[in-house]
């Protein structure tokens, strides 16, 4: 009788459809809150760092130096274009969901307005990438 209970008490499961996996079931609105959350930690720790070591001028010009020299090198212009690739990303998400949420159409077309900022960003970064990269590999 119990077991009756708890199986009427949870909705009918529509036909194909699985138990599990997540809310969203990997829609675009899903992928938008997750790398507009990665990107968003990313910059911060990125921030972070770069007030530790530019903070270092202060304490001690010759070790702000030899940290400056480190960073010139092409794993660090290949984490430039990540920086720049993370920067972009959230700017842009970011106007995407204040459509979304002032403006009264924003929910409806939300998916489009994803696609349109995956758009734009790949074309912001590919213009960057053509521009950075030949200085980052030029050695």
């Amino acid at each position: 009788m119990a077991a009756e209970r708890a199986q009427l008490a949870q909705p009918a499961q529509p036909q194909g459809e699985r138990l599990g996996g997540t809310l969203y079931r990997g829609n675009e609105g899903m992928w938008s809150w997750v790398l507009h959350r990665i990107t968003g930690i990313a910059i911060y720790f990125f921030l972070l760092v770069h007030v530790l070591d530019t903070a270092l001028v202060r304490v001690s010009p010759q070790v702000y130096d030899v940290v400056i020299g480190a960073y010139k090198n092409p794993i660090m212009g290949l984490g430039e274009v990540a920086l720049v690739g993370a920067v972009v990303f959230h700017a842009l998400n970011g106007l995407r969901i204040i459509l979304v949420d002032f403006w009264s159409k924003g929910t409806k077309y939300q998916r489009q307005m994803f696609w349109i900022v995956i758009a734009i960003w790949a074309v912001l970064m590919i213009g960057f990438c053509a521009r950075h990269l030949p200085n980052v590999f030029a050695h």
